[in-house]
């Protein structure tokens, strides 16, 4: 996970207590920090190009160093996107990563981290897209911006409704398996946004290069929220 920069985050998050996103025990619990950029070249093309082979690199990397999840991805400029056409375009593809990734089993239960209530959700059924999406809405000391929460199961959608309060502390959704989750090894996409625009239960978690200052702005790093889930966890 990036470390947060000097300056003042833009979210206010002053005397608030945040709740946990997954479950995770620091004093037991290990996180291995995944680096997708080019300078992994461990990761080739055969491996991307297959979901199966690809979880399973996953799940080998942190099993050898007994990590219960891996993290990482906030502003990296990342080479495996090219394993989909969702990502291309004509000028420029996508390729700059706007969320933080939570890498673990499919079925992890996902917590929310504060009182919210259901902005949006949608089963975004492509190859290399979220899959079954969640977007929350929160108000924070008068602050109002939004999580989303991609690659869950399509179980996490039964049941829910636009303007729904869901409590902090519930578990409203879990990892998805690749066929739900828009066939990625299982893990959660989780992203702040402070503007949807018009978008319902879906944004961009992907931006091209040269939109980097914009999409950042709107998209701050997740740390802010994470660190109070994992602590110092790092390896």
């Amino acid at each position: 996970m990036q470390e947060t920069a000097a300056l003042e985050h833009p979210l206010n998050l002053k005397g608030v207590e945040i709740g946990k996103v997954v479950d995770f025990d620091p004093s037991a619990d290990r996180l291995y920090p995944f680096n997708f950029t080019v300078s992994n070249t461990e990761l080739s093309p055969e491996i991307l190009a297959d979901t199966a082979v690809f979880s399973d690199w996953i799940r080998d990397h942190l099993s050898k160093v007994d990590a219960r999840y891996g993290i990482g991805g906030y502003d990296e400029h990342r080479t495996i996107y090219a394993r989909s056409h969702h990502f291309d375009s004509e000028e420029e593809p996508r390729r700059l990563h706007l969320g933080v990734d939570i890498w673990g089993p499919a079925g992890t239960k996902v917590y929310n981290f504060y009182d919210a209530e259901v902005h949006s959700f949608k089963f975004n059924d492509h190859y290399g897209d979220y899959g079954a999406t969640i977007i929350l809405k929160y108000t924070i000391n008068g602050q109002v911006f939004h999580a989303l929460y991609g690659h869950l199961s399509l179980d996490s959608l039964t049941g829910l409704s636009v303007g729904q309060k869901i409590a902090k502390g519930t578990a409203f959704a879990a990892f998805g398996i690749p066929e739900e989750n828009g066939h990625w090894p299982p893990h959660l996409h989780f992203q702040l946004i402070f503007n949807l625009y018009t978008a319902q239960g879906d944004y961009p978690g992907v931006c091209q290069f040269s939109q980097k200052a914009v999409f950042l702005l709107n998209s701050p790093d997740p740390s802010a929220i994470l660190k109070h889930t994992f602590k110092a966890a790092l390896i």
